[in-house]
């Protein structure tokens, strides 16, 4: 399968300052995160890949073209930026219909196209409004419609969730799956939350200090473990105490029990024990790495990156 995007030997340098050192890379079909801390060369790839900056080294491709040598494939992208740059005295409508014809669309196409897309972003009720008048998470919305209004083939989301409260991330991360879902659009997922990054993307690309540390499916990191994860309604205590008098290892967190070892003896003490202690069992499985683990071995800094919400 061709590749979407492609980096190969890409480097960037501002005078002393190198933001990309020899980097190679593929994006193919499906949600790719770029994950790093600030600085780490995500946005420079991004405005490459977009032909606003040029590589002092190495090439960037899309679709199989160059992009600094064809200007036209270039429209095969969307893009949606981390700041706000939305006029403030225009309705959503105008705003969409307005790029969906500068993208080329006839002006009763981009009218309609500008509607099926807010629509899908969970705006058409507003879509009259002004948008100097929307929360955060409409802007970020706003955003994401004008990147896929003229049916990119791949959209470049840089840091989607940003200014966003626990609930306004899962609606975003939730439009970026449903977008890849019913339109088959790809999506390079830029982002320094490890959390957004795992739950949203099939495959990763890692960048620390301009150069690529690590890239791979996002489910060979987070392969499952020998432990076995228990959430139980009530009587969690008993749970606890049944499982040590049967000789199992148990340790407790908030979320919930980790029980090591994955065999059937394991699963006959873990039912036999939920039974005395009458714990009514929400779920239990296998647990699975999260991408905090790997990047909290020893010798690594990733102390750019965060964990989950933003503070």
């Amino acid at each position: 399968m061709e590749a979407l995007l492609a980096a190969e030997n890409l480097s960037k340098h501002y005078k002393d300052v190198v933001a990309l050192n020899d980097v190679s890379f593929e994006i193919s079909d499906g949600i790719t995160g770029i994950l790093g801390e600030n600085g780490a060369g995500k946005s420079t790839a991004i405005k490459i890949f977009l032909g606003l900056l040029q590589p002092t080294s190495g090439s960037a491709t899309i679709l199989g073209e160059n992009v600094s040598e064809n200007i036209l494939v270039r429209s095969r992208l969307g893009y949606m930026p981390e700041h706000d740059c939305l006029p403030s005295n225009v309705t959503a409508a105008e705003f969409l219909t307005h790029m969906a014809e500068v993208s080329g669309l006839p002006p009763a196409h981009a009218r309609s196209r500008a509607a099926d897309t807010l629509r899908h972003a969970g705006l058409f009720e507003e879509r009259y409004r002004s948008m100097g008048g929307y929360s955060t998470g409409m802007k970020q919305r706003v955003k994401i419609a004008q990147a896929l209004v003229h049916d990119p083939a791949i959209v470049l989301l840089d840091e989607p969730t940003a200014g966003l409260d626990p609930a306004g991330r899962e609606e975003m991360l939730e439009l970026v799956r449903k977008t890849h879902r019913e339109f088959g659009i790809s999506i390079l997922f830029s982002s320094h939350l490890m959390a957004d990054v795992e739950r949203t993307c099939d495959r990763i690309v890692v960048l620390q200090g301009g150069q690529l540390v690590q890239s791979g499916e996002v489910k060979s990191f987070t392969e499952e473990t020998e432990t076995v994860f228990i959430e139980v309604d009530s009587n969690r205590d008993e749970l606890v105490t049944a499982l040590e008098k049967r000789g199992v290892s148990v340790t407790a967190d908030v979320g919930g029990l980790y029980v090591e070892g994955s065999d059937e003896t394991v699963y006959d003490h873990v039912r036999d024990a939920l039974v005395e202690a009458e714990s009514p069992l929400r779920r239990m499985g296998p647990r699975r790495r999260a991408l905090t683990e790997i990047f909290e071995r020893e010798g690594d800094d990733f102390s750019g990156l965060t964990k989950g919400v933003e503070s």
